[in-house]
């Protein structure tokens, strides 16, 4: 085993100047534990990805049952698999008829990417509108339609003809017009804090990209696969998006993301051109497997029906003064502070005594904790006494 510090720092590429620095040598459940055996909290699920915890063992179970059967064997549509059929006929049987194709793919972001094309692609459009302070990854068309100019600006030029709603402002849904191909806009904004939108605003929204013929796209990536309290966020607003994006927790810790549509819309990706979108790895059956036992579990263990009560729990264990605003969907949390080195501080003090908080890149004076949906009420009371004390400290 090699858990160096110096070995991390200089041989595998970095994000920040500041690594969260913490060495994992397993993790099971809510936990993280180190190679001393110091075991930590990960109350932010890896970020949005360990909904069901770590290593839950149907999850595990799946993995090596595939991985006897076989690995990779061809590029993403060539073959048919058992695995990947098995996850399409549980997506089409879970979501609404509209959204009865899915194609899978690698990541959140080339699940973004893709949605961009196949909606150009279906209307014969360009103009793509996108809310400010959103998210949708960092490859450079979901780059482009991400509302953080600061992570923008040195990759400049971007995809041309992107515009920039407020997110939740009905004013704005006018801009969208019959040269608009898409809307694409995360159901709750995970990175700008957890931005809840009302239901009249995606009604709305909704019902102006209907007038206009131009597609909605919704990106789940963060706030679906239960983390609202819903498998999926968009069915508590009434709604259904044109098409679906999701990722992260999708997978229950491996790499796999998706894009759903119709057969009909989801048919123009594969012919004028041939290969519209192609992906080596999509579809994996080791990923496949593992996101249709996260499934499974979600569904046989009756996890959402518990999310609402967790979350309220948390809520009323972390009121204190020191919290200027708290934004709160099923589990996933922000916590307003006075300044970005506040919310340091709290994150510094809970890292020491074994709790993973963390802050929000677009909303760096938020405190952000997003905990595993399948966490107990006594672990969500032990974990949340640290946090307190990190605030009260702070």
């Amino acid at each position: 085993m090699d858990f160096n510090k110096e070995t991390f720092l200089n041989h595998l590429a970095q994000t920040s100047p500041q690594s969260f620095l913490i060495s994992v040598d397993r993790a099971e459940g809510v936990y993280l534990y180190s190679p001393d055996g110091k075991r930590y909290f990960d109350m932010i699920s890896g970020i949005g990805v360990s909904n069901i915890g770590h290593r839950h063992p149907k999850v595990i179970q799946a993995i090596k049952a595939q991985l006897d059967k076989h690995l990779h064997v061809m590029v993403y549509g060539e073959f048919i698999q058992s695995s990947p059929n098995l996850l399409a006929k549980k997506l089409a049987s879970i979501l609404p008829p509209e959204l009865d194709c899915t194609y899978f793919v690698n990541s959140g972001t080339e699940a973004n990417e893709a949605a961009l094309k196949l909606a150009k692609r279906y209307t014969g459009r360009t103009e793509i509108i996108s809310c400010k302070n959103s998210y949708h990854g960092s490859t450079h068309g979901s780059m482009s339609i991400s509302g953080n100019e600061l992570k923008k600006s040195a990759f400049r030029p971007l995809l041309p003809d992107v515009k920039f709603i407020t997110f939740n402002d009905e004013a704005d849904i006018q801009c969208i017009s019959e040269k608009t191909a898409c809307v694409i806009l995360e159901t709750v904004q995970g990175d700008a804090g957890v931005r809840i939108p009302s239901k009249s605003y995606l009604q709305a929204l909704r019902k102006r990209c209907t007038e206009t013929g131009a597609q909605l796209i919704l990106d789940e990536i963060q706030c679906g696969m239960g983390r609202t309290g819903t498998l999926f966020a968009f069915q508590q607003f009434g709604i259904i998006p044109d098409i679906l994006t999701i990722g992260k927790a999708f997978g229950g810790g491996l790499p796999i993301a998706a894009f759903i549509s119709s057969k009909n819309k989801m048919q123009t990706l594969s012919h004028d051109p041939m290969l519209g979108h192609i992906t080596t790895f999509g579809g994996n059956p080791v990923c496949c497997a593992s996101a249709l036992a996260t499934l499974d579990v979600i569904d046989e263990e009756k996890i959402l029906d518990k999310v609402e009560a967790k979350g309220k729990l948390i809520e009323s264990l972390l009121h204190h003064p020191k919290v200027k605003a708290q934004r709160r969907i099923g589990l996933m949390f922000a916590f307003d502070f006075d300044s970005e080195d506040h919310v340091n501080r709290i994150v510094d003090y809970c890292k020491a005594y074994g709790v993973i908080g963390y802050w929000f890149l677009s909303n760096p004076h938020s405190f952000r904790i997003a905990p595993p949906l399948t966490i107990s009420e006594a672990e969500i009371r032990e974990a949340c006494g640290i946090i307190l004390r990190a605030i009260e400290k702070s």
